[in-house]
This record gives structure tokens, sequence and C-alpha cells, in this order.
């Protein structure tokens, strides 16, 4: 089954000025969920969920400049094996999202950021 567009991810310097302006811009809703400064965007669109977070590096030298935009994909594992066929490298390895999946991080065949997750069964009904 091809990989469907889940996730976005906004990092922003400044968290507050950054939602502020999301919210005049799109009318999106932020709500605070998990570490502080972490928001979650429910209404950007069907079966889509956003997050509003910190600028941070994924492991150490691996700086998220811009978006971040997430997969979902309906095996992780056999999806980290194409990654690494197709010439792209895995930069941080399946981490847990109690609730939500199981994400990696990697780096395609241009050097993008991208993740994966396998979602838990429930979390977009």
């Amino acid at each position: 089954m091809p990989a469907t567009f889940r996730h976005f991810a906004i990092n922003a310097d400044d968290v507050p000025r950054a939602k502020r302006f999301y919210e005049a811009v799109f009318g999106w809703r932020f709500d605070p969920w998990g570490p502080p400064d972490y928001y979650q965007v429910k209404n950007a669109g069907a079966g889509l969920l956003g997050a509003l977070q910190d600028r941070r590096e994924i492991v150490p030298g691996v700086h998220v400049a811009g978006y971040e935009a997430s997969f979902g994909v309906d095996d992780l594992r056999a999806t980290i094996a194409a990654v690494e066929a197709g010439g792209g490298r895995v930069v941080m390895p399946p981490f847990r999202i109690e609730g939500v999946g199981e994400l990696v991080y990697f780096e395609d065949t241009e050097g993008n950021l991208v993740g994966a997750m396998q979602y838990d069964p429930g979390v977009f009904d």
C-alpha cells in the first residue's frame, strides 16, 4: 500500500509567535499536547495531524531547518529496508510514541529529512 501523508511539524524559534501567526493566517486551532511548547493541529485537513514545536535537532548533527513531513506506512521495518536500499539513510532509529505509533526519521537521497510512522490502530478513526 502506498505511503499516506499524515503529519507535518512546524519548527519554530519562537513558538508563541508562530502560534499566533498560523492561527491568524490559516485559522488553525492549536491544542497543547506532551512537552511544554508542543501543540497539535487537528483542523489542517482530513486524516492529517500537525504539530507546532521548538526547533531542535532530531539527533546530534541533524538540525531541523524547516517543516517536517511524515508519512504513514503499513510496515515500518519494510520502509526502513526500502530507504536504505534506495540510497537513503536512517538518522533516527525507530522510536515509540505511546498511543500514536512507531516513528523513524531518514534522509532521502537529496538530504531531505523525512519521517515514516507506523500508526497504532484507531489513531485516525
